[in-house]
């Protein structure tokens, strides 16, 4: 346990020993490769307590020991080679080892003597190329099976999600949310001492400030459309409540609920539309929200989420990417909304720096010197006289600017309009704490520091940013906005209390038509809430315990019952917030061989981190004089690093660098290998052309059909069956994770070839491709 070399490797390794030498009895030289049948402990042989499995002998005649050890080398490196060991452990023969090193020899790359100086070192390349290439160089030509899965039935391309336990449609009432407790249920222990980790916390801390922000701008923004009625406290106790139930109960409590921009503009149409009719506002959208989770529960018992399975890749990508755009577009909008409250002075010069001033001067002089007694003022600038009505004289050169604005006073100066260094500093803590998080997410590939220090740099990189510039910022000592939260618990408006009742404020007739409204709501929450969900139980992500679209969205309308009675937001899933949640709990090997990178192996399945961010959330009241130190722009960096961190491994994004890149540079993509370039091209300008319709729609008053636009998305798909063959979809539209797919691909060809190494009951042979 105390050797550090046996923690890089990896459980069940086998050695091979290399044993070159002289002797005095030999005139040729004895050579023996050696495959023993069951991998045996050698003691000192080996220096490190590893089996061994391979022994390769070389003895021969005394004067020629350079040669001896430059071929001992050579085997070394032979079986360092993961084509040449994999035969060497299949090998039936000795024929069967000379073809493995004429494959290798031909994969060999010659440096001329004269091109590279011997005593350089040549540094090893960043990434490593594929070895796929060359385990199928004696597969053939056959054609491999056009989609990831088998190919669907009615003959449609598209990969799908293919027929997966979570999707089936069970025909039975319930069945969906029965099978979804059924599978979740034995992991629901494990879901909570799975998540006793220290990269848990980092994952915890991160997520609950993203939340946070998110909180308060939605809070504000809601205020602002409903006059207070629902206002940033309630956007907190709502976010609070929803996300703890969720994440304690649901399907995938790696999903983490928050309110969306197509909910706050439907409340502000149905704020006005209640105020301009009369309606009471609170008691019309609790019958909504009634309707609605009615509805949804209907969904539920019939298993319409098996629809999910209709989702490809072209949908949810276009969904992912359109909401990770709209968090990188509001982070840079409320960073430009500084300069207008904080306007930058660009004509000033040091050398001017005496003429900028602002005084603060009555509008009438003759009559601004006396006040009257009811008006509050501050003492500090007024002085008293002793006339019989006891008037106040203000001395308007000690006003500061707000006060000599409330006292109608006028601002003379030609520095008054603007604000010194605010802008400049917020926007340096803004682009500093996403460049910071960044650059410490991938210190973990660096050179610098030991494995495990790397590691836990990484997990707390956003964290570790925050602090860092929250330090500059206190340290620098500019006046840049704060993290403001609620210091009370009350409703923000006082006409209301905590509940809302359902009869006596509308007229009969409008709790039936609320029906209407619902329908469309129920179309919102459905989309939002299953899009996410198929985003987060991506193969890719390599979940273990099972998604439960049903069970979701049944605490989802359980849910928002309880937000309608209480006059809270409604809730759904946030998909770049989940997305950032799914990546900082990414989990990797620990052990690897030196020089090896680490491999992927899942996600940390637990129940941990949501239910403390939103125990965090709900306390966060009372944490007001602690958050008060962050600055905005410090949480706004976050907003940018979430967004542009969920646009990693998304396939539209990749195909959108290939616009820009000549042939020769391009990656080797599953799909490059076997759609043409310029079909690529057209598949990848036609979700642009989707993408940009939608971002209009939801910039107009029509942003409440957003979630309708995402269904017409479905029906483009299904429109371009008749503008690609089914072959070109089969690569393009897949949700099968790309190296997946490769290693699918040559698993088939593999099989497909009598002469396989795979065979066990065939003899084998290699030909040397020379």
């Amino acid at each position: 346990l105390k050797n550090k070399f046996m923690k890089k490797l990896p459980r069940d390794a086998e050695a091979s020993n290399v044993l070159v030498g002289e002797v005095d009895f030999l005139e040729n030289p004895f050579i023996a490769f050696v495959r023993l049948k069951d991998a045996v402990m050698f003691g000192a042989l080996t220096e490190v307590p590893v089996p061994t499995r391979f022994l390769f002998i070389l003895l021969g005649p005394k004067g020629k020991a350079k040669s001896y050890h430059e071929i001992g080398r050579s085997i070394a490196t032979l079986m360092s080679d993961e084509v040449f060991h994999d035969i060497a452990y299949k090998a039936k023969d000795r024929q069967d080892l000379i073809a493995g090193i004429d494959e290798f020899l031909d994969e060999v790359i010659v440096l001329p003597p004269g091109e590279w100086d011997p005593t350089i070192r040549i540094e090893p390349p960043k990434t490593l190329p594929s070895s796929d290439k060359r385990k199928n160089m004696y597969a053939g030509g056959e054609n491999v099976q056009m989609n990831g899965d088998a190919p669907h039935d009615d003959g449609h391309g598209g990969g799908g999600h293919g027929d997966v336990p979570e999707l089936r449609r069970t025909g039975r009432f319930c069945g969906g949310l029965v099978e979804d407790i059924k599978r979740k249920a034995p992991f629901f222990a494990s879901d909570f001492y799975d998540g006793l980790s220290i990269q848990s916390l980092s994952a915890m801390l991160f997520i609950y400030l993203g939340t946070v922000t998110n909180a308060i701008t939605f809070g504000g923004l809601l205020g602002d459309a409903t006059e207070n009625m629902q206002g940033v406290l309630e956007s907190f106790l709502g976010t609070a409540v929803s996300g703890a139930v969720f994440c304690l109960f649901a399907g995938q409590p790696l999903t983490i609920l928050s309110s969306t921009g197509p909910v706050l503009v439907f409340e502000r149409l149905l704020f006005n539309f209640s105020k301009d009719n009369g309606f009471d506002y609170l008691e019309f959208r609790l019958w909504i929200g009634l309707w609605s989770a009615f509805l949804c529960l209907i969904l539920v018992a019939t298993d319409a989420s098996s629809l999910v399975k209709y989702f490809t890749r072209f949908t949810e990508e276009g969904f992912a990417c359109l909401i990770s755009f709209i968090f990188i577009y509001d982070a840079f909008k409320k960073m430009i909304k500084f300069s207008d409250y904080y306007p930058i002075n660009s004509d000033f010069t040091v050398y001017d720096a005496t003429l900028f001033n602002c005084a603060c001067l009555p509008k009438d002089p003759s009559n601004s010197s006396l006040f009257n007694e009811t008006t509050e003022a501050p003492l500090d600038f007024l002085n008293t006289t002793e006339d019989p009505h006891h008037n106040y004289t203000i001395d308007w050169s000690s006003l500061n600017k707000k006060q000599c604005l409330k006292y109608g006073g006028q601002l003379i100066g030609s520095s008054c309009n603007f604000v010194p260094d605010i802008t400049l500093m917020s926007f340096i803590l803004f682009f500093g704490t996403y460049t910071c998080s960044m650059a410490l997410k991938k210190f973990k590939t660096s050179r610098y520091f030991p494995t495990t220090a790397r590691k836990l740099i990484s997990d707390f990189a956003i964290i570790l940013s925050i602090f860092i510039f929250c330090g500059i910022d206190a340290l620098v000592g500019v006046d840049t906005p704060k993290l403001i939260v609620p210091s009370e618990f009350k409703p923000t408006s006082p006409n209301r209390g905590w509940f809302v009742p359902p009869f006596g404020g509308n007229p009969w007739w409008v709790y039936l038509a609320s029906a209407l409204p619902a329908l469309l709501v129920t179309i919102l929450i459905f989309m939002d809430q299953q899009i996410t969900g198929v985003i987060v139980n991506r193969k890719e992500h390599k979940l273990k315990k099972g998604a439960g679209y049903h069970l979701d969205l049944f605490w989802v309308a359980v849910l928002m019952i309880v937000c309608s009675f209480m006059a809270l937001p409604w809730y759904v899933a946030a998909t770049v917030i989940s997305i950032a949640h799914i990546d900082s709990l990414k989990m990797e090997t620990e052990t690897s061989a030196p020089g090896e990178q680490p491999k992927f192996l899942g996600v940390r399945e637990q129940r941990v981190t949501g239910i403390m961010v939103f125990l965090l959330t709900g306390i966060s009241v009372f944490m007001a004089p602690i958050l008060k130190f962050i600055p905005m722009p410090v949480l706004y960096g976050v907003f940018l690093y979430m967004g542009v961190a969920s646009l990693n491994g998304v396939q539209f994004m990749d195909r959108l660098k290939l616009l820009l890149m000549p042939a020769k540079h391009q990656p080797d993509f599953i799909y490059l290998r076997h759609v043409p370039l310029r079909r690529v091209h057209l598949f990848t300008f036609i979700q642009i052309v989707c993408l940009a319709l939608l971002w209009i729609l939801k910039s107009t008053v029509a942003a409440i059909v957003f979630p309708v636009m995402i269904l017409a998305l479905v029906a483009v798909r299904k429109a371009m069956d008749y503008l690609f063959s089914q072959h070109d979809l089969g690569f393009l539209d897949d949700v099968i994770p790309e190296k997946d797919k490769k290693k699918k691909e040559d698993e088939k060809k593999k099989k497909k070839k009598k002469g396989s190494v795979d065979s066990d009951n065939d003899d084998v042979r290699y030909c040397p491709l020379s």
